[in-house]
């Protein structure tokens, strides 16, 4: 017999499966509803500077909330916490259904915001607290899996809510159909939440977490999380700016665009994971970089769908690659128990990213076309390389200070 000594890890346990089917529809209501949030704002009258702020802005919030976000995750129950903030996210998406103005716009984004700041380190968090130490990039690579099989249906299935609902009536009922799915999508994520194993804290775990203002950030986490918030940066550029690229080409069907890089990414999260975990962050993420920015050179300068689609395919090796290894990087940085507080400052990253990229955007457009706003996107992706490097000696000399406590 074998004994459970001797049995090999896995990454499959019940708490990883029910996080990693939330997060799944998670993506699936964001991907549906944010990739047409910057047509939304135009058809609500506004212009390129406050799209650029309305698109990015539930990213300003949810910065704004790591404060709080952080010390909540390490102290409150995190079962709680994620039925919480799957129920605020339908009810936002109902808010944007009922209600088709730019103030009502603004205040659900701001909850949206709230919502987003809690269940992205939420979830990151408890699939990490879930996964064996030697098996934490392949883990999170398949954690990527959800993420990536619904981004690849999830702006499509927007598309074709927002046309269908135009066809029978107007607009307006077209993007009430998108934000009703987000909401139903969110509203079935409860279940999942439901089913996780309760996370009881004992006053011995909230001795060793400290200070609350000690788990908003982990000095450690702060210069891979900056590389993270440049790549991110630039990716937020395709989230939001595909579609109109699309229509300034003439081109029909962009949301292919992302069903192909969601399909690539299908294999390439959780391939990088692997490949992290067999032969170290460093010779994944050099190349996965260089291949990032070079996307940006590639699709800028497409005319075609075709060609489009090639840039994807590009988009998605590299991002894909670069994706899983960065966060495993940041969760690597502490120790278990602290590992809410590096998913917090990675998140900060993160947010930061999605904010500054569609703000970047948005002032690009007021002199320059889509396609300029796509190959900017080469910038914060090399600087992301740059930084890496730099500081690689100092990530080096950690995870040693980690292993021999």
């Amino acid at each position: 017999m074998t004994s459970a000594a001797s049995k090999k890890p896995t990454i499959w346990s019940r708490n990883f499966i029910c996080v990693l089917l939330a997060n799944s529809l998670l993506v699936l209501s964001h991907n549906s509803v944010n990739t047409l949030v910057s047509t939304y704002a135009t058809h609500l009258g506004a212009g390129p500077k406050i799209m650029g702020l309305l698109t990015g802005m539930f990213f300003g919030v949810a910065l704004a909330m790591r404060p709080v976000a952080g010390p909540i995750t390490t102290r409150i129950d995190k079962r709680k916490l994620m039925i919480f903030v799957y129920s605020l996210g339908c009810l936002v998406n109902i808010g944007y259904a009922l209600f088709h103005n730019i103030t009502a716009f603004v205040i659900f984004r701001f909850f949206n915001g709230i919502q987003y700041a809690l269940v992205g380190s939420l979830c990151i968090t408890i699939a990490g607290d879930s996964l064996p130490a030697e098996k934490m990039a392949s883990g999170l690579g398949v954690f990527g899996i959800g993420s990536a099989a619904t981004t690849a249906v999830a702006p499509s299935i927007g598309l074709w809510l927002k046309e269908f609902g135009t066809s029978i009536r107007d607009v307006d009922l077209g993007f009430t159909y998108v934000f009703l799915f987000g909401a139903i999508s969110l509203g079935i994520a409860v279940i999942p939440s439901i089913l996780l194993t309760p996370d009881k804290k004992s006053k011995e775990d909230l001795r060793d977490a400290g200070k609350w203002y000690t788990n908003i950030a982990s000095k450690y986490a702060i210069a891979p999380s900056i590389v993270m918030m440049l790549l991110v940066m630039a990716y937020s550029l395709y989230n939001s700016y595909m579609v109109p690229f699309g229509a300034e080409l003439g081109i029909d069907g962009i949301g292919v665009f992302f069903t192909v890089l969601a399909c690539v990414l299908l294999c390439s999260r959780p391939l990088s994971g692997w490949l992290t975990d067999h032969f170290g962050l460093r010779k994944v993420l050099i190349p996965a970089m260089i291949i990032f920015a070079v996307s940006f050179v590639a699709v800028s300068g497409a005319k075609t769908l075709p060609s489009i689609l090639v840039g994807a395919f590009i988009v998605a090796v590299g991002y894909g690659a670069a994706n899983p290894a960065m966060q495993s990087m940041c969760m690597q940085c502490e120790t278990p128990v602290r590992r809410a507080v590096a998913s917090n400052t990675l998140y900060i990253g993160m947010d930061l990213g999605f904010f500054l990229g569609p703000l970047m955007g948005g002032f690009i457009k007021d002199f320059a076309d889509y396609s300029d706003v796509i190959f900017v996107g080469c910038i914060p992706a090399v600087l992301a390389l740059v930084l890496f490097l730099l500081c690689w000696p100092a990530y080096t000399k950690r995870i040693k200070a980690i292993s021999d406590k």
